[in-house]
């Protein structure tokens, strides 16, 4: 199987290490070799956070390039639109609609862009945009909105509902357990509509 590409997306706090955790225990589970590496910013500040996840018979480096990634998950919208170009032609791109202003937006330095699902659409994406923050807040709470992006993602893909059922388990302590299957439910209807 040649390599593939995911990229995991958002802003400091968010949730990428869980959500790059539960991604490799699915894609170990399937006999891939995987490999994974964390790229922060100030992610204690709020600053951006990229995962990068490489799967198939051999992976010999965990780095993605502009236009390898075969999806993108993204946690924020804008860090949607800075991950763009990384993603293939055809490539999905799954983001949430949480806006996070970054500090210049803070500090009245610049502006958030306005209409960026649009504009994500238009630049010729496989976008898939939910309210992963309002379907967490629905599951129980706010923090599992990094779960519902990954049952987006589990819709878009043929990976075994049991291999994810096991990762969740593996990777989500047990007295969050059975809020982040809802959260990852709720995902998953999310991604089929």
């Amino acid at each position: 199987m040649e390599t593939r590409s995911i990229m995991i997306v958002g802003v400091g706090g968010q949730g990428s290490l869980l959500a790059s955790r539960l991604l490799g225990n699915v894609l170990m589970a399937q006999g891939y070799d995987v490999k994974v590496s964390e790229v922060h910013g100030m992610s204690q500040r709020g600053g951006s956070v990229v995962t990068y996840v490489k799967y198939g018979d051999k992976v010999y480096s965990p780095v993605i390039e502009k236009g390898e990634a075969d999806a993108v998950i993204s946690f924020e919208l804008l860090e949607a639109a800075r991950c763009l170009p990384f993603l293939k032609k055809g490539g999905h791109l799954i983001t949430s609609t949480q806006q996070i202003d970054p500090m210049p937006v803070i500090t009245g330095a610049a502006a958030y862009p306005e209409d960026l699902t649009s504009k994500l659409s238009a630049a010729g994406a496989d976008l898939v945009a939910v309210d992963a923050l309002s379907l967490a807040e629905q599951a129980g709470t706010a923090k599992a909105s990094n779960v519902v992006l990954m049952g987006v993602f589990a819709a878009k893909t043929d990976f075994p509902e049991e291999l994810w059922q096991k990762a969740l388990e593996q990777c989500v302590p047990p007295k969050f357990l059975e809020l982040n299957k809802k959260a990852f439910e709720l995902g998953k209807a999310a991604g089929r509509q």
